[in-house]
């Protein structure tokens, strides 16, 4: 690598060592940026050229040799050197060569600070919006298998033990309140990634008449930040977004983890499709839940990217350090790895299916209607808590003699409570538990309705909101191109 080659080396008498230059290269991850930097550095000379820093005439030809550069990105004939450090100086150079005098003007009155961290914002709006767009499809993927089985019985689990009966319309309806509170976060984070960075210049701020709200809106950000020495060092974006992704991919896993249970032979719940599933190198019989399993098992890397750039930030002394040169890494691997996750999610999901009665036989067991007779007890008149104890005697006696509560007489009801009458047994049979919970949020099938309107509603405007951040920014980047 020619140690001449670098942006910097004037101060420098002599150049640093190839084992340096290779070290701090980062052209392997921030080539993905090149497309940003063009558009960043387009909006950034039409500024220069509009508060007269430079002439019509350099502005003119700065940009039109930035837009050949973009369709050279574009088509994938850039021709980028190895020797550079980075994205940013093969673009500079590349432009330099062509138009000489006039591309060495482009770096007024910006520092590679302010440059590389608004490309970053620019890249995450992309991610987040696409990340968005993905998790409206697993939403979408949970409502509808949601509404084809509002009334198919299966066990409510607490402590990993048979707790009460709910219907899968419900139980994929709570994951779809877990996943629709990962957009919010996204949605909120997106509008903290949304602030342009560009003309802090190094920390400083600049001697230059520049115009920050123009390159901003240029750029389709909602506004320039405050200040300049946190423009170019603010990694709280970067961080939250990977807490947003990792606690996302949280919520894969749980349900994956599920997934993989009820996939069992133990439960039998459901089985996956074909297209998701792997079989074995050695036992013919085997179909694995691989999907799921490596879903659950990337949950690991999400939450170690967040680690990462917690700790890279923690001892970081204001302004910018070369540190956050690796900050880039983990968003890039955390989006990718995300969307994948989610896009395999959906379509796992979407196309499984459910041993309804392998899971209405599961739910008749344990007991899940005690809960109902004690309730029964209550309206009766007796105290919740004495109606408790009284219900856990008759389950006791079912034990014992290895009955149900509702294979009890009424004979044998009565010997633990006088209250217990003929219509206990329109309460005790299972179905009858599940539609009468009919309180706002609960199983019945005759309320799950009400979730589900709610649901494409919140699905409604999560698209609303997408489709308009993905207009405005085409638009403003369509402008820049032309």
């Amino acid at each position: 690598m020619s140690s001449k080659k670098v942006l910097w080396s004037g101060r420098f008498k002599e150049g640093a060592a190839d084992a340096t230059l290779t070290f701090t290269s980062s052209l392997n991850t921030d080539v993905k940026l090149a497309r940003y930097d063009v558009l960043g550095s387009i909006a950034h000379v039409k500024m220069l050229s509009a508060q007269g820093i430079i002439s019509a005439a350099d502005g003119k030809n700065i940009e039109q040799g930035l837009k050949e550069i973009l369709t050279q990105i574009e088509d994938g004939t850039l021709p980028i050197q190895e020797r550079l450090e980075d994205i940013h100086s093969n673009i500079e150079f590349i432009l330099t060569d062509r138009i000489k005098d006039a591309g060495a003007r482009l770096h007024t009155a910006r520092s590679r600070n302010d440059q590389v961290v608004t490309d970053v914002r620019m890249f995450m709006r992309d991610a987040i919006l696409e990340v968005v767009e993905e998790l409206i499809g697993l939403e979408k993927t949970f409502l509808e298998v949601a509404k084809d089985n509002i009334d198919t019985i299966v066990p409510g689990f607490t402590h990993v033990q048979h707790a009460q009966p709910v219907t899968i319309g419900h139980h994929l309806l709570a994951h779809f309140a877990r996943i629709s509170r990962d957009v919010e976060r996204f949605v909120e984070a997106y509008r903290r990634v949304n602030i342009c960075p560009l003309g802090s210049a190094a920390l400083a701020g600049t001697t230059y008449n520049i115009d920050r709200e123009y390159t901003s809106s240029l750029l389709g950000f909602q506004h320039p930040c405050g200040n300049s020495m946190d423009g170019v060092s603010d990694r709280d974006f970067i961080a939250e977004f990977l807490f947003d992704a990792s606690l996302c991919a949280v919520h894969l896993s749980s349900i994956c983890e599920e997934l993989v249970y009820w996939s069992s032979q133990e439960f039998a719940f459901i089985e996956m499709d074909d297209a998701y599933a792997t079989g074995s190198s050695i036992m013919p019989q085997k179909k694995n839940s691989d999907v799921a399993e490596l879903t659950r098992g990337r949950t690991g890397a999400a939450i170690g990217d967040l680690v990462n750039i917690l700790t890279t930030m923690k001892g970081l002394p204001l302004t910018y350090n070369r540190d956050l040169q690796e900050d880039k890494d983990a968003v890039f691997a955390s989006y990718e790895r995300l969307t994948a996750c989610i896009k395999m999610c959906s379509a796992m999901i979407a196309t499984l299916t459910f041993n309804k009665e392998r899971m209405l036989n599961a739910a008749e067991e344990g007991f899940m209607n005690a809960t109902d007779l004690a309730d029964y007890l209550v309206v009766k008149g007796m105290p919740f808590r004495k109606a408790h104890e009284v219900v856990g005697g008759a389950v006791r006696y079912c034990i014992d003699h290895q009955k149900k509560l509702d294979d009890l007489t009424l004979s044998e009801l009565k010997t633990f409570s006088e209250l217990i009458d003929k219509d206990v047994f329109e309460i005790l049979p299972l179905d009858k538990c599940v539609y009468r919970r009919k309180s706002l949020g609960g199983t019945s099938p005759e309320i799950i309705p009400v979730q589900l309107d709610n649901g494409y509603s919140i699905v409604d405007r999560q698209n609303a909101f997408v489709s308009g951040e993905r207009n405005m920014i085409e638009q403003a980047f369509e402008a820049l191109e032309k």
